[in-house]
């Protein structure tokens, strides 16, 4: 399985925002940050905010912050709201055809493989992507001209 550029981009946003707890940021700032398009971004956050994840603040001195605690955010949770496909194989999507289907046990392995892979990213929230990685001395940072 891969995720999509959209979940990816929502993942980034979140790790910015969780990363910057004291103040707003605005799409310009993020699209900047990670040389993403600010077309791409307002998708997101539009998505990020009707799911709960994101709150955002208009008008001048506006931008968008997180809406809970990013031990909160389970990252499982934001892949169910920014996928829209987990089928790992054709079989596994609606209207299949497989002539098999009815006798093939691929269909209860891939079943078991994704749902262990759902437990692993129900294991893990925002606060554990933002906390340091193994052997790194600090979290992670981006470098902006709006700190």
């Amino acid at each position: 399985m891969r995720l999509s550029t959209f979940s990816d981009y929502c993942l980034r946003v979140l790790m910015y925002l969780g990363a910057q707890p004291d103040r707003l940021a605005t799409i310009a700032e993020v699209a900047e940050a990670h040389a993403i398009s600010e077309n791409h971004l307002m998708k997101v956050v539009h998505l990020l905010g009707r799911a709960g994840f994101v709150e955002t603040v208009r008008g001048k001195g506006g931008g968008m912050r997180l809406a809970r605690a990013p031990g909160d955010i389970v990252i499982g949770d934001v892949l169910r709201q920014t996928e829209s496909d987990f089928a790992l194989a054709e079989c596994l999507g609606s209207g299949s055809s497989c002539r098999i289907a009815s006798s093939c046990q691929l269909r209860l392995v891939l079943d078991e493989a994704l749902a262990a892979m759902f437990l692993v990213f129900d294991g893990y929230t925002l606060a554990d992507l933002l906390g340091p990685p193994p052997g790194a001395a600090r979290p992670i940072q981006w470098m902006t001209s709006a700190r």
